[in-house]
């Protein structure tokens, strides 16, 4: 099947029959829903980009199973040259939407499932990887989005899954049958889900023996029966339903997060890529966190989105000649280039794996998340600064077109004379969706909690910086024998 078009994908989301449920209701029609609609807009904008020529290079590659174009969000890395392009494309698509556009999850687990199972198989002589090979074709020859699932609600953190006052605060196999298994749990933070055909589930801590009912991987439609949606919470959400674009600040796009319920889910022989192998858990978990952190080259785009909105924001109320937001911008970029010179010295030092798909260089993988997980916070703190309180107090849409009091606002926040003050209403608004509003949760939030904490890129920082190596540099240079 040829690359989806953004209209073959709408109607595609149309056929599924998702059970997803916002403010306590059952949502009959996800694709119509105006909260939803700016999340579906940023993933078919991943469609969209696959079809302009421009593009194609980084946002389609030939699948190296059937030598077929595809989208690469569905390509297994087979150089450093597609990590490379990985980590362009997010840039790019960031720009495009200025938020999270919710397929990278999905992407980069497919790529550690597809390394790990082809070495389970190598030990143990079992099928994951053929299983994962014919998912993986599925999923390329229908164009299909694939929602990551990782993230267990833990409850009580300093226990082990097994321990747990409630067994189901971990997913975990509750019946193994001759033709699949059945599961019962949930996965949390789960990133585009509303927008995804399928949803592949991994576990989300290396774990032991005692723990082998929670060590499962495997991948279902997400309209699978025993799924239930729960859609989660932004600030100023309920602003998408007021009718108006200027209060949103991003009216086309945006990204959402839910809760997935798997309520006795029954998973197929075919569709399971691990199933109680305790000591792959880790591999898995480290492999994807390693393909996950530089997926965050993509708040780099939405960096250079907010940048420009703060200078033009400067340049409406003409400061942007004066040598402090000079200085600002200077320092919002550095930052922001920094983040990006990570995610591609982290791809252009990767490596083959036994199974031939490339992975990124962990220890520079997780620098990149762990300067992430700050410089963007510093970005939107200089952004609110340039732009100044106006950010926070700034009147409705209504109130600047309403016939009694619009002229105030129109006379009243005017900046230079040829600037249209609902251009400056409009570019402050889109600083507040970055900053503060259901953007922040794609940027600022994400930045801190996607694809792990600050204190796992430090522990694993701490396990790969190779000290020992270093210090027996530092003895020969200082002439220490010992």
């Amino acid at each position: 099947m040829p690359l989806k078009t953004r209209e073959e994908y709408i109607e595609s989301l149309r056929q599924l029959n998702l059970n997803l449920w916002m403010f306590g209701e059952k949502v009959s029609s996800p694709v119509d829903h105006p909260i939803i609609i700016p999340s579906m807009n940023a993933v078919a904008m991943t469609y969209e980009l696959a079809q302009v020529k421009e593009y194609q290079e980084l946002t389609t590659a030939i699948s190296h199973l059937t030598g077929n174009r595809i989208n690469r969000f569905n390509h297994i890395y087979q150089s450093n040259e597609d990590l490379l392009k990985k980590v362009r494309r997010q840039r790019l698509l960031g720009q495009k939407t200025a938020c999270c556009y919710q397929r990278c999850v999905g992407m980069d687990a497919l790529n550690a499932i597809y390394s790990t199972t082809f070495e389970i198989d190598e030990k143990h002589g079992t099928e994951y990887h053929e299983r994962l090979k014919k998912f993986l074709l599925h999923v390329q020859e229908n164009d299909l989005v694939s929602d990551g699932a990782m993230t267990d609600p833990k409850g009580d953190r300093s226990l082990p899954p097994h321990k747990q006052a409630d067994p189901d605060l971990f997913l975990r196999v509750v019946e193994r049958r001759s033709d699949g298994i059945v599961v019962r749990g949930a996965k949390a933070h789960q990133t585009g889900i509303a927008n995804s055909h399928e949803v592949i589930v991994m576990p989300t801590i290396a774990m032991t023996e005692k723990d082998r009912d929670y060590a499962v991987s495997f991948a279902v439609p997400a309209d699978t029966e025993g799924i239930v949606i729960i859609y989660g919470r932004q600030s100023c959400d309920t602003r998408k339903l007021e009718g108006s674009e200027i209060d949103v600040g991003n009216s086309r796009f945006g990204g959402h997060e839910a809760l997935v319920v798997f309520e006795n889910v029954f998973v197929p022989n075919d569709r399971i890529f691990m199933n109680g192998e305790t000591e792959f858990e880790g591999m898995l978990v480290e492999r994807f966190a390693g393909h996950h952190r530089p997926s965050y080259a993509c708040k780099t785009g939405v960096g250079d989105v907010l940048i420009g909105a703060t200078a033009l924001a400067a340049r409406y109320i003409g400061v942007d000649k004066a040598s402090h937001v000079k200085d600002k911008l200077i320092e919002m970029t550095h930052l922001n280039e920094t983040m990006y010179a990570c995610a591609i010295a982290c791809s252009s030092e990767g490596a083959p794996t036994p199974s031939g798909a490339y992975l990124i260089d962990l220890l520079i993988s997780n620098v990149c998340k762990h300067n992430v997980t700050r410089f963007p916070y510093e970005i939107a703190r200089l952004a609110e600064d340039v732009a100044g309180g106006l950010v926070v107090t700034l009147p409705s849409e209504k109130d600047f077109r309403s016939p009694r009091i619009g002229r105030y606002v129109e006379k009243y926040f005017k900046g230079i004379p040829s600037a249209a003050t609902e251009a400056r209403m409009r570019v402050l608004r889109l600083i507040e969706n970055l900053t503060l509003g259901s953007g922040a949760v794609g940027y600022r939030t994400e930045s801190m909690h996607g694809a792990g904490s600050p204190q796992a890129q430090r522990i694993m920082i701490g396990r790969l910086g190779n000290f020992d190596f270093k210090i027996e540099l530092a003895k020969a240079i200082a002439r220490i024998k010992e």
